[in-house]
């Protein structure tokens, strides 16, 4: 079945997060990103969205870059060539070396436009089953411990399956000290932001006390070498998320033993088709997956949702409610978390439908381009 793409529509927005999100590397009070509507002129739209910061904290990728990636060369590649299946998309971008997050919000697009041609729901379309997934939270670097434990309390009381803490050197064993003494049984796992190298090593030790689920990318964000030095010493599980850009990414580190469990980002390695690939590959062999977030608006939290109903996604992602990061999402219905699960929407395509009120709220800049 073709996949005609007759008119790819950019818009640039630009939300306000309802609270500054810290990490290691820097804190966010605005998400700017890209909406790529992609149509097949019989009536079906399908939606993308880019998830590359401002600047080039968590990778190489920004909105700037992901503006010349998609103008320049994504989508004209996509106006020379028939697609039939949206597999075929990373095939035709593979020649473009990296930019996975400028790939991965286009091809998204082809994705929600091929499962609303077949009249099914993007899950289905990906192989999913589940009707429910569960999800976790991810917290950013609070001001005071005080404060940290007052969020995570609400955000417990709420349902939430998973507490993620952001931890830096001079933010870290202490505060998740702290944190287990006031939640003995919270399921928590620390995200490190490459923040650590193998110097740390002594001090990274003293997290296997604190029954944690996984410290999440501790050393350099392209490593793979010395996660498996440490993984050796230390009991709690490594996941890996910024080193992972590719199925064999997880391959290598499967062999060398530089993780146990893999943070599987649709836009950091590429798109669906990549993140199904392995997904696959992880239940071949026994790896725990889920499905990180990257601050996403509606269309980009749908895609999540979506791949997270495959099987192996056994552990609560960061596709947090659209009440979590916005006073008003792009979507609707928003995104709702009850008892710490998300109910998957049996529609076509990504399940949502735009809320054009808000996406031209939001909108800076569009750009049409007739293929």
């Amino acid at each position: 079945m073709e996949v005609p793409i007759q008119k790819i529509t950019m818009k640039r927005l630009k939300m306000r997060l309802k609270t500054p999100f810290a990490t290691s590397f820097g804190t966010m009070r605005h998400k700017e990103f890209f909406l790529l509507a992609a149509s097949d002129g019989e009536g079906n739209t399908g939606y993308g969205e880019s998830a590359a910061f401002t600047e080039p904290w968590y990778t190489e990728e920004t909105v700037e870059t992901t503006r010349h990636m998609l103008e320049d060369f994504l989508i004209p590649i996509l106006g020379e060539n028939k697609v039939s299946h949206p597999d075929e998309v990373s095939e035709l971008f593979r020649p473009i070396r990296r930019n996975n997050m400028a790939k991965a919000s286009v091809e998204g697009a082809v994705w929600d436009l091929y499962a609303k041609r077949k009249g099914i729901p993007l899950a289905e379309a990906l192989g999913g089953k589940k009707q429910k997934i569960d999800v976790g939270v991810s917290l950013g670097i609070q001001p005071t411990v005080k404060d940290t434990l007052e969020v995570m309390e609400q955000y417990l009381e709420e349902g939430y399956k998973r507490i993620k803490l952001k931890i830096k050197p001079g933010w870290d064993i202490d505060v998740l000290r702290e944190v287990r003494r006031r939640f003995p049984e919270a399921p928590i796992m620390a995200d490190a932001n490459s923040a650590y190298t193998l110097e740390d090593i002594d001090h990274l030790k003293q997290l296997d006390d604190l029954d944690l689920l996984m410290i999440e990318q501790p050393l350099g964000a392209d490593d793979i070498i010395d996660h498996a030095k440490l993984q050796r010493v230390i009991q709690t599980p490594v996941c890996l998320d910024e080193s992972i850009t590719s199925l064999e990414d997880v391959k290598k580190a499967r062999e060398s033993g530089s993780c146990q469990v893999i943070n599987i980002k649709i836009s950091r390695v590429g798109g669906l088709t990549e993140a199904r690939k392995i997904h696959d590959f992880c239940q071949r062999q026994g790896i725990r997956v889920w499905c990180g977030g990257m601050l996403e608006a509606g269309v980009g939290r749908a895609h999540n949702i979506a791949l997270t109903t495959l099987p192996q996604f056994l552990l609560p992602g960061d596709t947090s409610g659209s009440s979590r990061y916005w006073e008003k999402d792009i979507i609707k219905p928003e995104v709702v978390v009850t008892d710490g699960e998300i109910s998957v929407l049996d529609r076509p395509g990504i399940g949502y439908e735009l809320d054009e009120e808000a996406v031209r709220r939001f909108t800076i800049e569009e750009k049409v381009f007739e293929l």
